[in-house]
């Protein structure tokens, strides 16, 4: 773990990401016996071990991180009794250390893949797509992210990213502020349509964040853009209010709106995590470890995409520990080997008897 913390892999750093990706390779190789395939992406690469020649339940982690080049120096790794810190160690470097270990405690059976990218942090612009073909025809993808607080993670809310292009004129501020067309108003007038649509009976955020306009102090701003995030725990939620973004109409006259972006990823809906949980349970129940629990997250993960094409996803059994992509992140030490053999049986559990397509026992 110290290895693969200290190795620093913001997600847009090409070399030291290059570097990172060496570290989990020589980890995974001392336990699983074989090199993995390097596949390049657009600025990093992903790392893919396939055990044996019919895959059937795919490991799905990444090893880059939030943290900026330089954070390893301020903030290194180090054990404090139960708890392991540094950036990257709950998000999710102990996810990737018990899985080689659960991986290498079975013997590297013959149909595991373990998928690791360089990219998640950003959306895996460059993964996505060789995500759903590894997950193709897989029986379970399991999710190394991290627990939370120790519960795994049966759904996941969807989300949704737009920019909205706001147009308009510029005139002088204080010469002939009535002949320009104030994006930044309209941007306003907009913001609180925007935060309209939210439905917080539906669990469904509707959120402007950033917002860019205007040159200089003393001028009416010809243009404005508006980020929105949208999260929503169904795919009818995120249609809603995807439809409602692309009706919005300018609220000043001569003013011009252009919308960008789209729903990014569809929820992990509990459905597709629930035989999979039962399992887990089942297989915790059979090991003598604590009686697991389960829980939403409002964050995303790449077990959105492979639940969105119909395959059983079960998430959230990287470490126990607190404060992903914040100050201080840890990880507590005495869980990981009981992560590492929860892994282990279920993976072990599913070789033997797998959950059919529509993700039953």
């Amino acid at each position: 773990m110290e290895l693969l913390v200290s190795s620093e892999s913001p997600s847009e750093q090409r070399t030291h990401l290059g570097m990172a990706a060496d570290a989990v390779s020589a980890v995974g190789k001392s336990l699983l016996g074989s090199e993995p395939v390097f596949i390049s992406g657009e600025g990093c690469d992903h790392l893919l071990w396939r055990l044996g020649n019919n895959p059937r339940v795919l490991i799905l982690g990444h090893y880059d991180t939030v943290w900026p080049l330089g954070t390893i120096e301020r903030w290194p790794f180090s054990v404090d009794g139960d708890k392991a810190t540094g950036p990257g160690s709950f998000d999710m470097k102990a996810g990737l250390v018990q899985a080689f270990y659960a991986i290498h405690a079975l013997g590297c059976p013959d149909g595991v893949q373990i998928l690791v990218t360089g990219d998640e942090e950003i959306g895996s612009p460059s993964s996505r797509v060789l995500i759903e073909e590894v997950a193709s025809g897989v029986e379970a993808v399991l999710v190394l992210e991290a627990s939370l607080d120790g519960a795994l993670k049966t759904s996941r809310k969807g989300c949704g990213m737009y920019q909205l292009h706001i147009q308009g004129r510029a005139s002088h501020a204080g010469l002939d502020p009535e002949a320009g067309i104030n994006a930044t108003l309209e941007a306003a007038h907009q913001i609180l349509v925007v935060d309209a649509l939210k439905d917080t009976s539906m669990g469904t955020s509707v959120t402007s964040t950033t917002l860019r306009s205007g040159e200089a102090s003393n001028q009416v701003p010809a243009s404005a853009t508006l980020d929105i995030d949208v999260r929503a725990a169904s795919i009818a939620e995120l249609e809603r209010v995807d439809a409602a973004l692309r009706r919005l109409q300018p609220m000043i006259e001569g003013a011009t709106l252009k919308l960008q972006g789209g729903i990014d990823r569809g929820p992990l809906e509990q459905t597709m995590a629930s035989a999979l949980y039962m399992r887990a349970r089942e297989v915790a129940g059979n090991l003598g470890l604590p009686p697991l629990l389960e829980a939403m997250a409002g964050g995303t993960s790449d077990g959105n995409l492979t639940a969105a094409l119909g395959i059983p996803t079960l998430d959230g059994l990287g470490a126990v520990g607190a404060g992903a992509h914040s100050e201080g992140e840890w990880v507590q030490v005495s869980a990981m080997p009981q992560r590492a053999a929860l892994l282990a049986g279920l993976v072990g559990s599913l070789l033997v008897s797998p959950i059919d397509s529509a993700g039953t026992l």
